[in-house]
């Protein structure tokens, strides 16, 4: 495994090198997930459905 892409990460997050090392597995994903994607509410489906309505395609 390449430690170099989490480190660059780590730099662009603002932690040093040391910081990162003493970092727990869990303080790391904590710092790097993403955040919960919105819930999509079925009248909000409907309404996207209702906007963006698939295209027919010829036989």
């Amino acid at each position: 495994m390449s430690w170099v892409q989490p480190l660059r990460l780590a730099l662009h997050l603002g932690l040093a090198p040391e910081a990162f090392w003493r970092l727990s597995l869990v303080e790391w994903r904590v710092l790097t997930e993403a955040p919960p994607a919105p819930v999509l509410s079925r009248t909000d489906l409907c309404a996207l459905i209702a906007r963006y309505p698939d295209e027919e395609t010829p036989p």
